[in-house]
């Protein structure tokens, strides 16, 4: 299903997003994150051993809100699910596009032994503020 086209421009531009994942109890755990999008789901990058990764492995739902960086109150909220992980040599090299999306540098962070996973989100339901 082609996602909502306002998210996709958020979501493809220089903004942020916040990442809400489940912790095993079920206690809510949100992250501001780089984001972006394809035309059927919005992506983030993680490392595999981070929680955030654990959270959707155990729970897939997940909401990424993201910002206009111009004007927070605009702004697309997206609940959905992880349906698909990708890691490995292009989870590595989508980082480095990202980085150079937000940084115009290449990633520059250490990682982890476990490596990069992309996170392909599903979209539900959308809200919409200020658009």
């Amino acid at each position: 299903m082609t996602i909502d086209a306002d998210l996709k421009a958020l979501a493809t531009g220089k903004n942020f997003a916040a990442l809400t994942t489940l912790m095993p109890g079920g206690q809510p755990q949100t992250q501001l994150m780089w984001v972006h999008a394809d035309d059927d789901h919005v992506l983030i990058n993680t490392e595999i051993g981070r929680q955030k990764y654990r959270n959707v492995v155990g729970d897939p739902r997940v909401t990424v809100t993201v910002f206009a960086a111009d004007n927070p109150y605009q702004y697309v909220e997206a609940r959905g699910k992880v349906v698909e992980t990708v890691d490995g040599d292009p989870a590595r090299a989508d980082i480095d596009e990202l980085s150079q999306k937000y940084t115009g540098g290449p990633y520059a962070n250490p990682i982890g032994p476990e490596g990069r996973v992309i996170l392909k989100v599903a979209v539900d339901k959308v809200h919409k503020n200020g658009i």
